[in-house]
């Protein structure tokens, strides 16, 4: 009797709280498939899913996931006639109301459709080596509203996809995973430019350049390949140290790389 009559008391909060903790588990559920499958065809496909692949696999996830909660937060506020009530009023005023909540989220929802836009056409893609703004780093991931970047110092920048959308990205990957690395190497002017330009073309891997003359020194440019933007760093550090102890083997040890 006790049971029957809490039953009878709370029924429409306790079926509420059983559709929120069902549709909760089922969209970690359906996530987890998803993301089983994609390591499934990472696993039959040799290396790695591709940027593209990888990149529309994460945004697929997060709306079905986003789409559970919201049905199942929507079923459980059904269960409540005073929320049915307000859903009735709700409808019968749609027109105003989609008005008022467009206006007030419409920044929210420009990102969101951006980022479906950006997931869909692809112009940056996770694991691309981008340059927006003045700010370059590797693409970590591609949210609804947001594109998260990591810095070479590891900052994380972050981007409303609505900037993305509108603003020129430059993306140094998109065709050729391969990264360009170069350093600049200054001599001073006394310093035979041609010598030093011989001693740092004794490396076969490294193409040389005199990219600038002042009245105080003479620039030249040392560049190379990075099979990917992961590389970058160390190939950049080790490039520069190369092109300083080729140039001191050289006698030509007054000089600095940047």
């Amino acid at each position: 009797m006790v049971v029957a009559s809490f039953w009878s008391d709370h029924r429409n909060l306790i079926t509420a709280v059983i559709t929120l903790v069902a549709a909760f588990l089922l969209a970690q559920i359906v996530d987890r498939a998803i993301q089983h499958r994609g390591s499934k065809l990472a696993g039959v496909i040799p290396g790695q899913l591709s940027p593209t692949a990888s990149t529309r696999l994460r945004l697929v996830r997060r709306l079905v996931y986003v789409a559970i909660i919201v049905i199942g937060v929507m079923l459980a506020l059904v269960q409540f006639p005073s929320a049915k009530r307000v859903a009735t009023g709700v409808l019968a005023s749609s027109a105003v109301l989609g008005i008022v909540v467009g206006f007030a989220a419409r920044q929210t929802l420009a990102n969101a459709i951006a980022g479906l836009l950006l997931a869909i056409t692809q112009p940056i893609r996770i694991g691309d080596l981008v340059t927006f703004e003045g700010e370059s780093g590797v693409v970590e991931d591609v949210r609804l509203t947001y594109t998260y970047i990591r810095a070479d110092d590891g900052r994380r920048i972050i981007i409303p996809n609505e900037r993305l959308a509108q603003n020129t990205v430059e993306n140094h990957t998109i065709v050729d995973p391969r990264v360009r690395v170069e350093t600049s190497v200054w001599i001073p002017r006394e310093i035979d430019a041609l010598r030093a330009l011989a001693a740092l073309r004794a490396d076969g891997d490294v193409d040389v350049s005199i990219a600038e003359i002042d009245k105080d020194a003479v620039r030249l440019l040392a560049g190379t390949w990075a099979r990917d933007s992961s590389e970058r760093g160390a190939i950049a550090a080790g490039l520069r140290a190369s092109c300083l102890e080729r140039l001191r083997s050289a006698g030509l040890s007054s000089v600095g790389a940047e």
